[in-house]
């Protein structure tokens, strides 16, 4: 059954017919049925000026990969993935949307950064390196963004921009703006699950995106017969409940009379939409690839859709445009791209030392400020109250924060820390996601491109490892790529002590502390629970906010009614002493206090950490120089835990005041154990006295 079309008539749905064989592996590939000598292009309202427009649109990325290949011939460029024969696709679709829809495009897509009229200059200095690119020279080809033309930059995993378009049409749909989000991905890129995680959560979600899906055969060197057993990807729209049409991928009208009319569907219904585009890559996945693996009977029936050929041929059949004025169009802009070049050539900046490149891995923005917290207007609360007062605090200080998270609305949580948020706030900002950390990562990237906060709720830290890809590779890098703010707070439910096994029970945050682009915070009692909460809410970067689930209800103290912030990065001395000092955060607090109480005849410095990245070295160096002896104690495992990376750092730089060795206490080298006997040795607090009498004995 096809999809329903609410749109022109242009928008014809193209049937894969029979198959062709590589005549050395012998592997079928679909290709379109026979193809006449022309495309069928209808004009519907558009002016003689507008076909023209669109022409110049679509011939100027085809100009200019050409001399981006002589460049690359030439070592000027490193690399290249290009896009001639797919410029009909990423064109038509910039021409027919609104400046303010924001493009989440791909490797050849070079239509839409000129389609959004980038300066070509600029864009040479980014594809050359140059310091004064779009990305100072940290990235290459299209790995970058520019938010003054709504354009956001990919990342290699492909499949995760799909998902941040998601979270841009979230925000128009809250804000009631007309506008919609496109996101771009191939053939390929509908294999991954951010794929099937985008569909599902912008079709529950209602949201007004547009998936178009670049069909041109080839993932790298795979074909699609090896990718997928559907006939046509646009009948995977009706697993997610949206509608979904495939149209000739090379006909730029068509491309255009489709996306207008699909914008206008989704704007209407507040529905996503799916689209596939059938077009074919005229050259390797990449230079370097090259395509012996593309049967020639291929190139030879797509060279005859050729977009740019073929749209030329239109206009000067139908009379839009005359022989002498289309030849000037490609002589000025022949001489354009070589003035662009000596522009970019001539202005080649200075690469940034390292001190520039640590000052932009963090944006350093202006955020909220709080009152200091008055002590004596406070209450005695669990940490678990501590962390919902928090929230509630954020909600009510920043109209555009979102809350994201599975079970967060209704129910409340898993723990229960959200609950009565959404009678307070409403649905539509306190929303319970489908079963996919990525794709709700994603949208918190999204949001956070339309200048909103948001906070993301693991059920539990364990289940963060299937939205990886998203925080370390989209939202730690963000900001150090193209300069974009990224304020998402993700909560971290973790920690052992409770019987929850291997899989609801494991220390995650050295996972984290090692991004750079990622702040890590972990509060050990309900005052900086609530302080570091909405610090990070105060933020400009990702903030993972580790909250241990043993201690929700097991402890209590006491809070300021007011919002406060506890600077991130400021570690807290718990106690001082003379004998030793234990570095130590979360859990490893309270059992070094109770330690310090069994054990009277030691005088014990403790200082909780309570940010893990940055570390506030400065404090750790005072409690080195004061006592001589430091044990690092955490419940994450040993190797590679932060405990590793605070006893390297006194090494280098306070071995003069040592009087041993730096000792590590943590939790064993296995998974974390069901059994409640089993997890009490599995913890660091059961080696915790022998560590320190074997650190005393030196």
């Amino acid at each position: 059954m096809l999809a329903r079309v609410p749109f022109g008539a242009s928008c014809r749905i193209i049937l894969h017919g029979y198959r062709i064989l590589h005549t050395k592996t012998q592997t079928a590939f679909p290709i379109l049925p026979p193809i006449t000598a022309c495309m069928h292009f209808q004009r519907h309202q558009l002016s003689n000026p507008q076909l023209i427009d669109i022409y110049k649109k679509l011939l100027w990325p085809r100009a200019i990969e050409e001399k981006m290949l002589v460049l690359l011939r030439q070592g000027k460029i490193s690399k290249w993935f290009s896009g001639i024969g797919q410029e009909a696709i990423s064109v038509g679709a910039t021409w027919a949307l609104h400046p303010h829809d924001w493009l989440m495009p791909l490797h050849r897509n070079l239509g839409v950064f000129t389609g959004r009229g980038m300066p070509l200059h600029q864009l040479f200095r980014q594809w050359q390196g140059q310091a004064n690119g779009y990305t100072k020279g940290r990235e290459r080809s299209f790995h970058f963004g520019s938010s003054k033309h709504h354009i956001c930059g990919m990342i290699s995993h492909l499949g995760p921009q799909l998902t941040i378009a998601n979270g841009v049409a979230l925000a128009h749909k809250l804000r009631q703006q007309r506008q919609v989000a496109v996101a771009f991905t191939g053939d390929g890129g509908t294999s991954q699950g951010d794929f099937h995680e985008a569909l599902n959560v912008a079709a529950v979600w209602d949201l007004p995106v547009i998936f178009i899906i670049e069909n041109n055969g080839y993932g790298l060197s795979t074909p699609t017969s090896q990718q997928y057993r559907c006939s046509r990807l646009s009948q995977r729209a009706v697993g997610y409940g949206m509608e979904g049409v495939t149209i000739d991928g090379n006909n730029v009208l068509e491309v255009i009379d489709t996306i207008n009319g699909v914008r206008a569907y989704c704007i209407e219904h507040q529905k996503p939409y799916l689209i596939e585009c059938n077009t074919f890559r005229m050259r390797g996945h990449e230079e370097a690839s090259g395509t012996k693996y593309v049967p020639q009977q291929l190139f030879d029936l797509w060279k005859q859709k050729d977009p740019v050929e073929q749209y030329e041929r239109f206009l000067l059949e139908t009379g839009v445009i005359q022989p002498l004025a289309l030849e000037l169009i490609k002589a000025e802009m022949a001489e354009t791209i070589v003035q662009e070049l000596q522009l970019a050539q001539q202005e080649t900046g200075t690469l940034g030392e390292i001190v520039d490149e640590y000052a932009d891995v963090f944006y350093t923005g202006h955020a909220t400020a709080l009152p200091l917290a008055d002590p004596v207007a406070t209450q005695t609360l669990r940490l678990s109250d501590a962390v919902k007062q928090g929230l509630d605090s954020a909600m009510e200080l920043y109209p555009n924060l979102v809350l994201m998270g599975q079970d967060i609305a209704d129910y409340g949580g898993a723990f229960k820390v959200t609950e009565g948020l959404m009678e307070k706030y409403g649905s539509q900002r306190v929303r319970n996601t489908p079963l996919c950390e990525s794709a709700i990562l994603g949208a918190a990237v999204g949001l956070a491109l339309e200048g909103m906060r948001s906070m993301v709720e693991m059920q539990f830290a364990d289940f963060v490892s299937v939205g990886f890809n998203q925080i370390v590779n989209n939202l730690a890098k963000m900001h150090y790529r193209w300069g974009q703010p990224m304020p998402v707070v993700v909560r971290m439910p973790t920690g052992a002590g409770v019987g929850a096994g291997p899989f609801h029970s494991q220390s995650t945050e050295a996972w984290f502390a090692h991004v750079p682009g990622l702040k890590v915070v972990y509060p050990s009692n309900p005052y900086d629970a609530k302080g570091l909460l909405l610090a990070a809410f105060a933020d400009g970067n990702p903030v993972l906010y580790f909250e241990h689930k043993a201690l929700y209800r097991s402890l209590e103290g006491p809070v300021p009614q007011q919002a406060y912030t506890v600077p991130i990065g400021k570690a807290n001395l718990v106690q001082t002493g003379h004998d030793l000092a234990i570095i130590t955060y979360g859990a490893g607090v309270h059992w070094a206090l109770e330690y310090c109480k069994n054990n009277p005849g030691l005088s014990v410095t403790i200082l909780d950490l309570r940010s893990l990245q940055p570390l506030d070295y400065e404090a750790i160096a005072a409690v080195v120089k004061q006592t001589g002896r430091v044990l690092v104690l955490h419940e994450d495992n040993l190797t590679g835990g932060i405990g590793a990376e605070v006893a390297a750092w006194i090494g280098e730089h306070c071995f003069r005041w040592l009087d041993a060795p730096v000792m590590r206490c943590a939790s064993l080298d296995t998974p974390v154990p069901f059994n409640t006997v089993l997890e009490q040795r599995y913890l660091a607090k059961s080696r915790m006295a022998a560590t320190v009498a074997q650190l005393m004995s030196f």
